[in-house]
């Protein structure tokens, strides 16, 4: 969600900005008296508006005159919170708007580069054109900002319990499949299924690793074996080849491998803090502990 949130105003916290006059050609518009522009293809006054805080959802293109900057058109997605530090001058717009409008809102750009560094500004900006930044809303749906402040706490309380039931799930893992090898001192467990004779890894050495990742319920997110991939459907990739040292790899991942032969097939299971934390990623929820199943291919 908040991805979400962010790709939707990558231009909008720029609006924070007055608008200049008019330049005339915005017929069938209306004006604020802070400059913005605006036009209502569609109104339902008699449905919810938006107030404070809300979080709106919905289809909205951004484009510089014709130039589409961004869209989400035919992919209802939340768009932002209604917040006037994060989307400025366009909140006076955004306020006048009920759950089912459609509406056109604009900004004259000079106004707004006149705040912004250069290479924030699109690349067919030109100066002194009467160019305006047009934010095409359609208002599908509002998320109140008590429903709002709701989902947030809900949504600690379950990261909470994530974070309790952890050691937990990873014990209970251990258990169910026989685990003999001891975590170490951060609770990275690193299973040598068979060691291989070549040369080590280290810091500098080129290495290549097949690798299948998975949650600890079985759940698998990437792969570079062909018949794991066979299984779950995922796009196979290719065996990982990295300088050691050189790529920004998950701590787990790299302390288990770190030391090992080339040819030795290894099994790590990996505490969420050595993974992806609290952030989780796209495919793997917060707190998530993970098993990787891995092969030293080659260390050069």
């Amino acid at each position: 969600m908040k991805k979400q949130l962010r790709m939707a105003t990558a231009l909008v916290a720029g609006t924070m900005l007055l608008a200049a006059c008019g330049s005339g050609d915005m017929k069938g518009y209306k004006q604020t008296d802070e400059g913005l522009y605006y036009r209502f293809e569609q109104q339902c006054k008699d449905s919810l508006q938006v107030q404070e805080g809300d979080v709106l959802v919905g289809e909205m293109t951004i484009r510089l005159d014709t130039n589409i900057l961004r869209t989400n058109v035919g992919r209802t997605e939340r768009l932002m919170p209604v917040v006037p530090m994060y989307d400025g001058v366009l909140h006076e717009g955004l306020l006048m708007m009920h759950k089912g409008d459609r509406a056109t809102f604009a900004i004259e750009a000079d106004s707004m580069a006149k705040f912004m560094q250069p290479n924030q500004m699109p690349p067919m900006y030109e100066q002194g054109k009467g160019m305006k930044f047009y934010y095409e809303v359609n208002l599908q749906d509002i998320v109140t900002k008590e429903e709002f402040a709701e989902e947030q706490a809900n949504y600690q309380q379950e990261m909470e319990k994530a974070r309790t039931e952890e050691p937990e799930i990873i014990a209970a893992y251990v258990k169910e499949h026989g685990v003999k090898a001891q975590p170490n001192a951060k609770g990275l467990y690193v299973i040598v299924n068979k060691k291989g004779t070549g040369a080590q890894v280290a810091v500098g050495r080129e290495v290549t690793i097949s690798y299948t990742g998975r949650l600890l319920d079985g759940t698998m997110f990437d792969s570079s074996d062909e018949a794991d991939c066979a299984v779950s459907g995922l796009q196979c990739h290719e065996p990982l080849t990295y300088v050691v040292g050189q790529m920004s790899l998950i701590p787990g991942w790299d302390e288990g491998v770190m030391g090992q032969s080339e040819g030795t097939k290894l099994q790590l299971i990996i505490p969420s803090a050595m993974a992806y934390g609290s952030q989780g990623a796209p495919t793997i929820p917060p707190y998530s502990p993970l098993v990787f199943d891995l092969e030293i291919l080659s260390v050069k």
